[in-house]
């Protein structure tokens, strides 16, 4: 049975197809998902510029910012917009392997370790790869 469009409660939308990051060097930004996460490059748009990266599920456009050097710091408690990306990895064991390797990365800062959320069994951790972007890492309990 339909619904009308004042009563139905199902959502428009289907998933996230990308998510778009402005960064200060596309280059590191790129290396760090493809070499450090094991992202796939998809494309690129050299006169953009931008780059666009995958893990077979998300997609992720990488821009680069026009200028750097003067380009505004991410503040989380003051910028409207992304206050951070959380990417689900597969397990527990996973996570904890990400850290040791995030935690000896250069350009990334952990902000904190993998720990419990909100006391429940999903864990997670949360770093700034290189450029400031915050990621979040979350592994749900088996």
């Amino acid at each position: 049975m339909s619904q009308s469009p004042a009563t139905d409660t199902s959502a428009v939308t289907r998933g996230v197809h990308h998510v778009g990051l402005t960064v200060p060097d596309i280059a590191a930004t790129r290396a760090f998902f493809v070499d450090v996460l094991g992202f796939d490059q998809v494309g690129e748009r050299p006169d953009y510029p931008a780059v666009f990266v995958s893990d077979g599920t998300v997609m992720i456009t990488l821009w680069q910012a026009a200028d750097p050097a003067t380009a505004t710091a991410f503040d989380r408690k003051n910028v409207i917009g992304l206050h951070h990306l959380a990417l689900l990895l597969p397990e527990q064991s996973a996570l904890d392997r990400l850290h040791q390797r995030l935690a000896t990365t250069p350009g990334v800062a952990i902000e904190f370790a993998p720990e419990a959320l909100r006391g429940g069994p999903v864990r997670h951790m949360m770093c700034a790869i290189p450029g400031g972007v915050r990621l979040e890492f979350i592994a749900t309990a088996a």
